[in-house]
C-alpha cells in the first residue's frame, strides 16, 4: 500500500531519538548506539517477516493461539516470515557492525536476539490489544516495537559490560 510520513516515523522515530540523546550527551555513546542498531534490527526484521511472509508463507497463524488466519492479518505469522525476520535482524546488525556502531560478538548477539524478540513482541501486540484501541495503528505499533527494543538491547548491555 501507500506509504506516508506516518510510516516513517513509526519505523525510525526510536533510531532518530537515540541519534540526538547521543550527539547531545544525554546518553553514554556506547549504550545510544546499541539502542539505535537494536532499533532499527526490530524495523528490519518487521519489514522482512511481513513482505516474505505474506508473500511466500505457506500458512500464516496467529501468535497467540497458533490458530490459522489470512496473511496479513494483525498478530498473524508464518514461518517462512519468522526466519526471514531473524534474517532481516541479522542483516542490520550486520550492517550497524560494518558502520562501526557496534562491536563485539556478545552485543551482536545481542542486538541480533532483541530485533528478533521485539518483532515477535509486535506480533503479540498485534494479536492482543491493537483492535481495541483505534488510535494504536500500526504506525504505533511500529513504534513501541522499536522502542522495546532499543530499551530491552540496553538493559541487557548493561550486565554485558
Amino acid at each position: 500500500g501507500r506509504r506516508g510520513p506516518e510510516n516513517v516515523w513509526g519505523s525510525a522515530a526510536t533510531g532518530a531519538f537515540f541519534a540526538v540523546l547521543i550527539k547531545s550527551e544525554l546518553v553514554s555513546e556506547y549504550l545510544g548506539l546499541i539502542g539505535f542498531a537494536a532499533s532499527f534490527a526490530a524495523k528490519l526484521a518487521d519489514t522482512f517477516g511481513s513482505e516474505i511472509g505474506k508473500r511466500w508463507g505457506q500458512k500464516t497463524f496467529l501468535i497467540t493461539s497458533l490458530r490459522s488466519v489470512p496473511a496479513g492479518t494483525d498478530g498473524g505469522i508464518s514461518f517462512e516470515g519468522t526466519i526471514a525476520s531473524f534474517f532481516g535482524s541479522l542483516l542490520m546488525t550486520i550492517i550497524m557492525l560494518s558502520l562501526s556502531l557496534i562491536s563485539g560478538s556478545s552485543i551482536i548477539l545481542l542486538v541480533t536476539l532483541v530485533g528478533f524478540i521485539a518483532t515477535l513482541s509486535e506480533s503479540l501486540i498485534g494479536a492482543i490489544v491493537q483492535d481495541r484501541f483505534r488510535w494504536l495503528t500500526n504506525e504505533m505499533i511500529n513504534s513501541i516495537q522499536t522502542s522495546f527494543a532499543a530499551l530491552l538491547a540496553i538493559i541487557f548491555a548493561c550486565f554485558i559490560v
